[in-house]
């Protein structure tokens, strides 16, 4: 015979310490609870409320450059340093967390600063600059002279080139990098000439990015709207892709070794995969000016777009919109846009002067966090997905003041757009042989070839 027999623990229901909350049994049959939904949907609702009225993203303007910023560049091993080169020559290095310069080079090139990216490694805080004046230069805060306020330090090397700079970027492991002006050049840190020039038919190459995990393959676009990736080992071009726009910036996808964004002159930002080019795999279209700059967060999931109808805007990798759009009042065009490597905030360089901090999340904030504060934040966020297409959750979810001239200019571009669409419909009806219909993601492409 079978005999059961109730047993209850004084731990399930006894509290630790008075602060504690109190432990009740609660039996979840939906029958016990009618307006479950009802209650959670209000629930949800005020979850919306709060989210938005919280949404506070912009955190520190740091200024000290005279002229807009044009280049930006992060380090992998150290989430406070941020290096930035503007339009007269300057370099800045900036501490994140104390807000300030804690290095500067004011006549660190004769022009416009056109790129500086970082040496790879936790044990050197080297790094390199390019610019117009046909120079790239590696630099030191720890290691170079160091020099009194407003006079250049020196630099710890320095190499020639033929043609202005326009880009650059270093490999991950081996001590090589690559610059782009009217060809793709690799230099080797030990020579004084580049070890290999990539070039296919480009008259000026925008930018060169190499690629981070498939280290072998960089990517480079051109003004005659090409987008090419090379191989490093065999120092030859492997595709070659043609779109009805030239590219202004290219970033690879941290996490999936073959997918990159680019951010196009058209509006848009088109994400790709190397492997099958001949279409996109996304087009991320709500900016009314041309995209300057992309980059990928940590994670791999979300991008920043940089453009030049002065705001920043966020975009889930699958998605076609942007989830949120940042703007202040007195930024101007902005040029270049960075993730920082902890996934929480946001920089943005632009052309008055200034280095912007943002936070990734408009809403989120940072501190210690209590288990019962991250589970309240849990379930809301819960909540706000379950019911984010019910028409009165979804209008608060999406709301946003933005500026009056990017929102008309925003209603006159789908005008045109809805015109465009409406004229080919028409055309299609009354041609006798009508073309088929060319998917989105495929009408920016005009054609693909490869070696």
């Amino acid at each position: 015979m079978k005999v059961k027999a109730l047993s209850r623990s004084t731990a399930d229901f006894t509290r630790e310490t008075k602060s504690d909350i109190q432990i009740l049994p609660r039996n979840v049959d939906p029958e016990l609870h009618p307006l479950e939904r009802a209650r959670e949907y209000k629930r949800a609702l005020n979850a919306a409320k709060v989210e938005r009225m919280l949404a506070k993203p912009f955190l520190a303007g740091l200024s000290g450059h005279i002229d807009g910023i044009y280049s930006m560049a992060k380090n992998p091993w150290d989430l406070d340093r941020i290096v930035t080169g503007s339009g007269d020559g300057e370099l800045r290095m900036w501490s994140l967390a104390s807000q300030e310069t804690i290095w500067r080079a004011p006549e660190a090139h004769r022009g416009i600063v056109k790129g500086v990216c970082n040496i790879p490694g936790g044990d050197t805080d080297r790094f390199l600059s390019v610019g117009t004046d046909k120079m790239v230069k590696v630099w030191s805060r720890t290691e170079g002279a160091v020099a009194a306020d407003g006079v250049t330090p020196e630099t710890i090397a320095s190499y020639s080139g033929k043609h202005a700079f326009s880009g650059i970027d270093h490999h991950r492991r081996r001590p090589l990098f690559a610059t782009s002006s009217s060809l793709v050049e690799v230099w080797d840190v030990e020579r004084s000439e580049p070890i290999a020039n990539l070039t296919w038919g480009a008259d000026t190459i925008n930018t060169v990015r190499m690629n981070q995990t498939e280290v072998n393959v960089l990517a480079s676009c051109g003004t005659d709207r090409s987008i090419i990736l090379y191989d490093l080992r065999t120092n030859s071009p492997l595709a070659k892709l043609l779109m009805t726009l030239s590219t202004n910036a290219i970033s690879w996808n941290p996490m999936e070794a073959f997918m990159f964004a680019t951010a196009n002159e058209d509006h848009n930002i088109y994400t790709f995969d190397m492997r099958r080019m001949d279409h996109a795999v996304n087009v991320l279209r709500d900016h009314v000016s041309a995209v300057m700059d992309v980059d990928y967060s940590p994670t791999g999931q979300e991008l920043v777009s940089a453009s030049y109808d002065r705001t920043l805007r966020l975009w889930d990798v699958g998605n076609g919109h942007s989830r949120d759009v940042y703007h202040a009042k007195r930024m101007q065009r902005v040029f270049c846009a960075k993730y920082t490597q902890d996934n929480k905030y946001i920089l943005s360089g632009s052309d008055d002067g200034n280095l912007r901090l943002w936070r990734a999340r408009a809403s989120e904030r940072v501190g210690i966090k209590s288990n019962r504060e991250r589970a309240t934040i849990e379930y809301a966020d819960k909540l706000k997905d379950r019911f984010k297409y019910v028409p009165e959750v979804r209008k608060v979810l999406r709301h946003r003041n933005i500026p009056t001239a990017i929102k008309k200019a925003s209603q006159t571009k789908q005008v045109m757009l809805q015109s465009r669409k409406r004229k080919e419909e028409n055309r299609r009806k009354h041609e006798k042989d009508a073309k088929p219909r060319v998917p989105e993601r495929k009408k920016a492409i005009i054609g693909t070839s490869s070696k």
